[in-house]
This record gives structure tokens, C-alpha cells and sequence, in this order.
């Protein structure tokens, strides 16, 4: 996003914040994406709404909003590379013991590139990207059908996410154990059993 800041000349359209401009976008983003999760929006809708939205919040006027910033972004994001602390350490540790799979409700174009520039794809034994499959998390129709692609049971199997929503929520729903990963040390709603701040701590629960 900073980047994309300084490409794009933000600044001489009257945001003199790149801060506020993020915080302004992480705001909608999360907004939106809770209601893509459930099915309210479209991914088109989310696509088209998330920095438009930013740029009229902070009172950008209509013919100043630059309308390739969406694609720009979608492009850009995926080439970075960086990860959580101990990801491929701990990665590399679960699937010598465990079968892994990934469920994403990201778009197909963007985690096809993040996983290959990344390097992550070696863990995991199959990728179910909900715009695939037809169905997004939390809906129990996904978390059966990667079940379903492991030849699990959801009494064998346990859900690692970041989102409340979609991850943790939706698994518990289903009848799945569920582990939510929190990074940034959120306040944890009491109905969550079990929650990580850092993803080494796996090695020592699994």
C-alpha cells in the first residue's frame, strides 16, 4: 500500500497521509470482506468498492478516484513475499505429521501467485479456493468438501485461521475444532477455545 501510495501520486490528490489512507482502505477492506464471507456481496462488488470507497471517504472528489488503483493493487499484492514469523518452520513441522490443506476465500489469480512466490505450496496436499468449489467460508459446504478431499473427518480435523468469521466461527459451527490465529493479540471473544499469537506455538499443541 505504501507503494502503491508513491506510484500513484496520492499525495497530489489531497491525501497527505499514507497512514490514514490505509487505515481508512483496512477498514473497508475488512468490512467488505465480512460481507463476501457471507455471501452479501459478489467478488466484483468487493473489487469495485474497497478503494473507491477509501478515496470518497477521505474526501477525494469522483474524477480525481485513479480507477486502476483496484487492478494495480491486485497485480502488486500477490508479488510479496513476505510472511508471518516461523510460517515455513512451522509448516515444514505439521506436514510431517499431518496432512495439510488450504482453504482460501481469496480470489483464484491472486493465490495461485501468492503460494508459488511464497513457497508454501510444498506443505499442503491440496487448495480449496472457495470462488472454485462455489461456496466461501464459513458455509459448511466447503470445510465438508476439503474433508472430502483429504478423506478426513471433521473428528480428525482441526481449522487454523485468522478470521474470526470465516475461519474460526465456521469451523466451530460445523463441528470442527477450531484454532484461531491472532497475531496482533486482539481481544479473544470468550466463546473461542483456543487461540495462537504466534504460529510456532503449533509445534507445541500438535
Amino acid at each position: 500500500m505504501q507503494e502503491l501510495y508513491i506510484i500513484h501520486k496520492l499525495h497530489g490528490i489531497g491525501l497527505t497521509s499514507a497512514d490514514t489512507f490505509i487505515e481508512t482502505y483496512t477498514r473497508n477492506n475488512h468490512r467488505l470482506w465480512a460481507e463476501y464471507h457471507i455471501g452479501k456481496i459478489t467478488k466484483e462488488a468487493l473489487r469495485e468498492a474497497r478503494f473507491k470507497q477509501t478515496f470518497l471517504d477521505l474526501d477525494v472528489p469522483h474524477e480525481l478516484i485513479p480507477v486502476v488503483f483496484e487492478d494495480a493493487y491486485v497485480k502488486l499484492c500477490p508479488t510479496k513475499t513476505n510472511l508471518f514469523p516461523n510460517a515455513h518452520e512451522t509448516l515444514a513441522y505439521l506436514s510431517a505429521k499431518y496432512p495439510l490443506y488450504l482453504i482460501s476465500n481469496g480470489f483464484k489469480e491472486s493465490q495461485d501467485i501468492k503460494i508459488g512466490n511464497t513457497g508454501i505450496g510444498k506443505y499442503f496436499q491440496g487448495v480449496v479456493i472457495s470462488e472454485i468449489v462455489g461456496f466461501n467460508k464459513p458455509d459448511k459446504a466447503i470445510f465438508q468438501h476439503a474433508l472430502d478431499l483429504a478423506g478426513a473427518t471433521k473428528q480428525n480435523s482441526i481449522m487454523i485461521g485468522d478470521s474470526l468469521e470465516a475461519d474460526v466461527y465456521g469451523a466451530l459451527n460445523f463441528g470442527m475444532d477450531a484454532i484461531y490465529f491472532n497475531p496482533f493479540n486482539v481481544e479473544k471473544p470468550a466463546d473461542v477455545p483456543l487461540q495462537i499469537t504466534d504460529l510456532k506455538e503449533l509445534t507445541l499443541m500438535l
